[in-house]
């Protein structure tokens, strides 16, 4: 009779049961920062987190419209603040998270968005060096500073998620 027991065991006692593991279980209440928050890919992300109860902190260096963004989840009834920061600067994205840490506590997800690309060929580029650098200043420098700044509390309580979203059009 062991088969009977393991059967129940399975249907009625699992704790894996009860888990939720909708994208609701697994960020409701917690703190979402996306950066690039304000357009295309962040904005959809910051707005599904937000309908799933995520605290979300959009950080995009326009301010029109990031407040349209914050709006746009708080009349859905979701949780949104706007933070205002230019991620190529390094000063900038230290001040950004400082603010995210005092106004809404411990960051638990981080999703880093914000990004820069090249639209035109290499051969068109040759004597466009400095455009590599902003991109590589903001897409990598300016992610692995907010990585850097928010590691510390994620390794300290044991827990955190890291998502780098790279578009297409970084190709």
């Amino acid at each position: 009779y062991a088969w009977r027991l393991w059967d129940y065991w399975e249907r009625h006692l699992d704790p894996d049961l009860f888990i939720d593991r909708s994208l609701r279980g697994h960020v409701a209440g917690k703190v979402v920062v996306v950066t690039g928050g304000s357009s295309g890919i962040g904005h959809a992300t910051a707005v599904m987190m937000g309908r799933a109860g995520a605290r979300v902190a959009i950080v995009a260096r326009d301010k029109a419209k990031l407040a349209d963004a914050v709006r746009e989840i708080e009349e859905e009834g979701g949780e949104a603040r706007a933070f205002s920061a230019d991620l190529a600067d390094m000063d900038a994205c230290d001040a950004v998270l400082e603010q995210i840490f005092s106004k809404m506590g411990t960051i638990d997800i981080l999703v880093n968005n914000a990004g820069r690309s090249i639209r035109r060929g290499i051969a068109s580029s040759y004597d466009r060096f400095h455009d590599y650098e902003r991109v590589m200043q903001l897409n990598y420098f300016g992610s692995l500073r907010m990585i850097m700044g928010v590691l510390p509390v994620m390794e300290q309580k044991r827990r955190g998620h890291i998502i780098n979203i790279s578009s297409i059009g970084v190709l």
